[in-house]
């Protein structure tokens, strides 16, 4: 029981922090953005991007340490490994994380350090082959 209200939980803290790139068009602006050409964002929306980052990347800390406690099945994790990786890659979150990597624990610095970038990095911001607009 402690599992599946640990898996729904990760659901749900991801799906708190995207929620608003769907329901808000500028905000969803900002983050595809930002994903790709952070330097196509004034300084205003570079803040909000990384705000957005900070909390997307703390949802995927909190899921990787139910994944290491056992409390998160693997094909699940997988799928949210999967995900993460593509994520870290983007030139915008990338570029946070060599500025932030102190405000999230050890463990999770070490995990994301281990990632293998994608042979096809796949956001929001590159999917539909429409980037850097």
């Amino acid at each position: 029981m402690a599992r599946l209200a640990t898996q729904d939980a990760a659901a749900a803290a991801l799906r708190d922090v995207t929620k608003p790139f769907m329901e808000n068009a500028e905000v969803e602006r900002i983050w595809r953005i930002g994903l790709e050409n952070l330097s196509a964002l004034s300084v205003e929306d570079r803040a909000r991007f990384f705000h957005a980052t900070y909390q997307f990347l703390k949802a995927f800390e909190t899921i990787q340490f139910h994944y290491v406690y056992g409390l998160m099945d693997r094909q699940l994790w997988e799928g949210w490994r999967g995900l993460l990786r593509h994520y870290v890659a983007a030139p915008g979150i990338a570029h946070y994380w060599k500025l932030r990597p102190e405000v999230f624990s050890e463990r999770f610095r070490k995990f994301v350090d281990t990632l293998e970038p994608p042979s096809e990095q796949r956001t929001v911001g590159t999917l539909f082959g429409e980037e850097r607009k």
